[in-house]
């Protein structure tokens, strides 16, 4: 059993730290006081109100130390975040004690190894109970967020001693880029520089699409009775989708490193161009550098792109071809829609500017901010 002991305070103690307060600072140094005098003057009072104050540091710590043992934490985040974009993250707490309650509980995430302060804090969890605690979460930078564990602190009872404990709880959420207003002068680019292209498929709209022989589960309405009747078969009307707009955002990932910071603009123009352009019922491409997803439409799919973006990583230029082939390359081709190019780095001559390049098929927009 020996043996097995250090291990055992190791594995209690690994994850747990003390310190003092200020009002135990204050509360030691009267305590030494007092121990003082009554070393010196042999009287029994100081004797019993230094043993007093020796009992309430050793209470202030066994206390503590219950509040903080036998904790449950159950955090729930959501799907991703945005840049500097506040969302709700709840954290369900469980007091898994059989009979103390725990008291005066402060929750702190720790990401990277640092403690944030969220301003959670929980009054008194009693036995077997359960408490859900809500705070804001706001990521700094795009990418991956992880999230190491929680710390739980307490004070309790006296204040005089700050005890902390750490619960690992590894998850990971995905940041995508802020995304910010767009200017008006890019909103007129839109509409003036590239063409809308229409495409005829099937979906919801009025226009006829085709005629098809009923299969189980067709809407009824939508049986096409004269064709029924000629055929004498069940025949069902599909109908065409609304014209659609189609666009394809290019993002070049080729830049020099004193243009990073461009290169992050760019990456939050482009993202905002799409949350921008999915609103606006377009179906939308996302190329990135050498990589591009599929045509999507809809609120659902444009987080896919979002989630591209957050992701991609600034290339230094190696060599002269493959700053050629990516900036003038076949990249930039569409079958149809508008090709929107965002540009944080135009080639080895150009003058670093104070914001990035948008082309719309081919033509600059220039004298705007785009609001990055």
């Amino acid at each position: 059993m020996l043996p097995q002991s250090p291990s055992f305070f190791r594995r209690l103690f690994r994850h747990r730290s003390t310190s003092v307060t200020a009002e135990g600072i204050q509360f030691l140094i009267f305590t030494l006081a007092i121990g003082i005098a009554a070393v010196n003057t042999g009287n029994n009072l100081f004797y019993l109100l230094l043993a007093m104050m020796l009992s309430l540091v050793l209470i202030s710590g066994i206390m503590a130390e219950y509040c903080l043992r036998q904790l449950e934490f159950h955090r729930h985040l959501p799907d991703h975040l945005i840049v500097n974009e506040p969302a709700t993250v709840t954290l369900v707490v469980k007091n898994r004690k059989m009979r103390l309650p725990s008291f005066s509980l402060e929750v702190l995430d720790v990401s990277d190894g640092r403690t944030l302060d969220r301003g959670a804090e929980i009054r008194h969890l009693v036995s077997g109970a359960s408490q859900l605690v809500s705070y804001s979460l706001v990521a700094p930078r795009r990418g991956r967020l992880r999230l190491d564990g929680v710390c739980v602190r307490t004070e309790f009872p006296f204040g005089l001693f700050r005890k902390q404990t750490f619960y690992p709880i590894e998850e990971t959420i995905i940041v995508c880029p802020e995304i910010k207003p767009i200017d008006e002068g890019l909103l007129r680019g839109f509409f003036t520089a590239g063409p809308e292209q229409s495409v005829h498929r099937r979906g919801q709209g009025n226009d006829m699409y085709n005629l098809r022989q009923y299969q189980a589960g067709d809407d009824s309405r939508k049986i096409h009775w004269p064709t029924t009747a000629r055929t004498s078969q069940l025949m069902v009307r599909e109908t065409e989708a609304e014209d659609q707009r189609r666009a394809v955002i290019y993002l070049p990932t080729l830049a020099p490193v004193s243009h990073d910071a461009l290169f992050e603009q760019a990456v939050r123009l482009a993202a905002s161009i799409i949350e921008h352009l999915a609103h606006s019922g377009y179906t939308l491409q996302l190329r990135v550098g050498s990589s591009r997803s599929p045509f999507v439409q809809g609120n659902l799919h444009r987080w896919d792109l979002l989630r591209m973006l957050a992701f991609c990583e600034r290339c230094s230029p190696s060599t002269e071809s493959a700053v050629t082939e990516e900036l003038l390359g076949d990249t930039w081709e569409i079958e149809g829609g508008t090709m929107i190019v965002v540009q944080s780095w135009r080639g080895p001559s150009d003058i670093k500017p104070e914001h990035p390049t948008i082309l719309i098929d081919g033509t600059i927009i220039a004298g705007t901010s785009y609001a990055v």
